[in-house]
């Protein structure tokens, strides 16, 4: 029996649906349904983003909602690790990513998942990290 293969979304991603519901992007989901997750990381950057907004309560709810959709993996010691390296690796290159990005990355690494954002370009440096842009941009 062959494991399925996990989609985590960056929160770009999330955001892009949250606001336009992309008809490509929309197919893209339809297609790998339950193997898309999201990382807790990124349900913690998500509710930010909502109470910083002008109408906290209703995106608040979008989030939920959409949420309610997928797998939010919990952030672990494993995916940590990854995050530890990844963070190492990149300073020393002289080439560091975001904080929240080192933490996604990390996530999606540590469960041979594939990252799905619309930031390629920064996160095609993480070493053994997949990455694929499903967007319309």
């Amino acid at each position: 029996m062959t494991a399925r293969q996990l989609f985590v979304l960056d929160t770009d991603v999330v955001i892009d649906v949250l606001r336009s519901r992309s008809p490509l992007m929309l197919e893209r989901f339809s297609e790998h349904g339950d193997a898309l997750t999201v990382s807790a990381v990124t349900v913690a950057e998500l509710h930010f983003g909502a109470a910083r907004s002008s109408a906290p309560s209703s995106n608040r709810a979008a989030v939920e909602e959409f949420l309610a959709f997928l797998e939010v993996l919990p952030f672990d010691a494993a995916a940590a690790a990854h995050a530890g390296e990844i963070r190492g690796a990149l300073t020393a290159a002289g080439t560091p990513i975001g904080g929240y990005d080192v933490l996604i990355a990390g996530h999606a690494r540590s469960v041979a998942a594939v990252l799905v954002t619309g930031n390629v370009r920064e996160f095609s440096r993480v070493d053994g990290l997949r990455v694929v842009d499903w967007g319309d941009r």
